[in-house]
């Protein structure tokens, strides 16, 4: 009435706006700025007077709460609490970690980012291939085996009958070193000495993965597929190298599949895994189709290529430098100049 009586009829609407200005700046942005700024320093505060109200104001919260979910229950829905609705989603955890900034350091950033995207990859997507293991057939020649178990660079040898399908055990070389004092040495010694494959389906996350290592006291696993054909194997090291990294400072000068070239190029083997190739050349090729680069190529062409066809994957050129037996062996790549490319193929 009063503002009526000063400014006249508009003066409600004016008084409004100039409420909901007061309001905005001095209870909600400029608290929150301060807050968001001097985190520390508001909280302890806050708390006890937070506190005090809780205690103050628990009866009439109670009745509140009361009322509210009796009318929930009224209107056919639900007033149990899934519980979940405060917790942060996988995504929403991701996008804190990604825009937490130089508040962490950027090694652990990555393992944070790193520890989140386990559960996005599987076994399948970092395990040894079948046609790269090393192993021991159980029907070669005594000697043969003898000289493998003594050049071996695996601490951990799989060992099979005829076929790598058919894995008997898992032969570690620290077992056989009791076997040298054995004055007439057999394939039986050798064989007593083998630990129980343990055998993991392809489509097993990481995150799964490590958690049964830990639990079931094991460190290498044999992948196998739907039809139970051997893909491959992983270790614990492999996993644990997904969360920190590859083990060692050059990547690129480390990698037997990677070859860094003089005019900047890379020759790359084409059973190089897309994902090792992105890690360590902090590129961004499509890593959720093919597994391998022979597979992305082969795929994008949709044939099977000759040599000296040239293809952009994405912003990242690829010259098929040796094809043989229909698989592509070798391949130059490089990253494109700063420009936006249309996915073509030179011949």
């Amino acid at each position: 009435s009063i503002a009526i009586a000063v400014f006249g009829d508009p003066s409600p609407i004016l008084t409004a706006v100039v409420l909901t200005l007061v309001v905005l700046i001095f209870a909600e942005v400029t608290p929150k700025t301060i807050a968001a700024l001097y985190p520390e320093k508001v909280a302890y505060p806050s708390s006890l007077l937070l506190a005090l109200l809780l205690k103050l104001l628990y009866p009439v919260v109670w009745i509140v709460n009361v009322v509210s979910n009796a009318l929930v229950r009224l209107l056919g829905f639900s007033s149990e609490a899934s519980g979940n609705e405060n917790q942060l989603t996988p995504d929403e955890l991701r996008t804190v970690v990604y825009e937490s900034g130089g508040r962490i350091p950027r090694r652990r950033h990555g393992m944070l980012m790193n520890i989140l995207d386990l559960e996005r990859v599987t076994v399948d997507d970092i395990l040894v291939p079948r046609h790269e293991l090393v192993g021991i057939d159980i029907e070669d020649d005594l000697n043969d085996i003898l000289l493998q178990i003594s050049s071996a660079q695996h601490t951990r040898l799989p060992v099979y009958k005829h076929d790598i399908d058919n894995i008997v055990g898992v032969l570690h070389l620290r077992s056989t070193g009791k076997l040298i004092g054995i004055e007439e040495l057999n394939k039986s010694a050798l064989l007593q000495e083998t630990a129980e494959p343990y055998f993991i389906p392809e489509s097993t996350p990481l995150h799964t993965q490590l958690f049964n290592f830990q639990q079931k006291k094991e460190r290498m696993a044999v992948v196998v597929d739907e039809y139970g054909a051997v893909k491959g194997i992983i270790t614990l090291e492999d996993i644990l190298e997904e969360i920190v990294g590859e083990f060692t400072t050059d990547l690129a000068a480390s990698s037997k599949d990677i070859h860094p070239q003089d005019d900047g190029s890379f020759l790359i083997d084409g059973s190089a895994s897309v994902r090792d190739i992105n890690r360590v050349l902090s590129w961004d090729l499509d890593s959720t189709g093919a597994k391998t680069l022979n597979g992305l190529l082969t795929e994008s062409l949709e044939s099977i290529p000759d040599s000296s066809v040239c293809i952009n994957l994405e912003g990242y050129y690829a010259e098929i430098v040796q094809v043989k037996d229909n698989v592509i062996k070798t391949v130059k790549m490089w990253r494109a100049p700063n420009a936006t490319f249309d996915d073509g193929v030179d011949g």
